[in-house]
This record gives structure tokens, sequence and C-alpha cells, in this order.
């Protein structure tokens, strides 16, 4: 069985490429049918790139979070996913779209949670003198970064690296992370509403 995807970006979109690279080729059980942003991110010459139908839902339009999440699931569901990829997607999901969505719905985070959560999970690892951290990938639900965890990789942690550096290093294990958990849920092999039970 094939699944669709439907992956949502706010950056550069390397986790986005990784997945498109997979999904090109034939064997691989998963496509990706849309790609969303919440701003005009550069990741989005990706989708262009193969020919991937692409939607942009900016809060700044919308009068509430509510109202932005409301028009964002419109767009999600209208592709009929068979599972959503947050894949540096800087935005906290409205409780309503997670329901919605979840356990359906995963993201990457670039830490071992549930140690550093939140958008600064390398600075946090290195401010707190850890010598490894690493890459997570979970379900999402109405926490921020709490959702059950499907698959988790160690990096390492270098005494010279800078929040670049080890950023560049987890994104590496992040991305063949993500590809490989997207493959064992479309096969069967990792069973979302399991994990979520």
């Amino acid at each position: 069985m094939v699944i669709s995807l439907v992956v949502l970006i706010s950056g550069s979109g390397s986790n986005l490429r990784a997945l498109l690279e997979a999904c090109s080729s034939p064997e691989f059980p998963a496509r990706v049918v849309a790609v969303g942003a919440d701003n005009e991110a550069d990741g989005l010459a990706h989708a262009e790139e193969y020919g991937i139908p692409y939607f942009l839902v900016d809060p700044r339009a919308f009068h509430s979070r509510e109202e932005w999440g409301r028009e964002l699931l419109a767009q999600i569901t209208q592709w009929t996913p068979d599972l959503v990829v947050s894949a540096g997607f800087m935005r906290i999901l409205p409780a309503d779209v997670v329901a919605r969505l979840t356990p359906r719905l995963i993201n990457t985070h670039p830490a071992l949670l549930p140690r550093y959560p939140g958008a600064h999970a390398v600075r946090d690892a290195l401010a707190d003198g850890a010598t490894v951290t690493g890459a997570t990938v979970h379900i999402i639900d109405e926490g921020v970064d709490t959702g059950p965890i499907i698959r988790q990789h160690a990096v390492d942690i270098d005494p010279a690296d800078t929040e670049h550096t080890l950023h560049e290093r987890i994104k590496t294990v992040e991305r063949d992370m993500l590809v490989a958990t997207v493959r064992d849920i479309a096969t069967g092999q990792i069973n979302l509403e399991e994990l979520s039970a």
C-alpha cells in the first residue's frame, strides 16, 4: 500500500526534500501529495522542483489563531492525506486541528524528548552543558513536543560545537529517521493508533 502525505514546513525544507527524494523511488511506499507552509518558505522551491502542489496559510492574514487553524485544516484535509508530517513547521497547531488529525500527525524535533522541548532545542542543549542530544520523531498531541515518541536517535555533542554545527549534524540524522519512520508507518511496522492509545 502507498500512503499519501501532506508535509508542513516553515523554512528551508531539508526534511521535505529528503521525503521527496525518497518518494521519487517507485519502491518507496509513500507519496507527497501537497506541501503546506505558514510563510513564503524557501523550502517551497523543493515542491516546485518536484511538481508538487503547495499552499500557503499565513497566520498574519487571520484575525485569530483559531481562524488560521481552520483554514490550515481545510487546506490539509482537501488532499485527504493518510499522514500529515510537520517537518520544520514552527507553529503550534491549534487544539481542534490536532484533534482532527492525530495520531496520523507526526513531527520531527532536534532533541531527545522529553528533554529540550520547544523552538530552541539545540541552543538549550548547549546551554545545559549536555554531552549528548539527538532527534525525535513523535506524534503531535495538544502539548508542545509532548506526544508519544515513535523513534529517537542520539547525537554526540562536540566541545567545539556551535548551535549551527550541532543543528546541521542533527538534521542529517533527522532526515534519515523521518524517511525510515514514514516507510515503517506505510508498511505497518509502526502502528500510530497503538502508540497513541
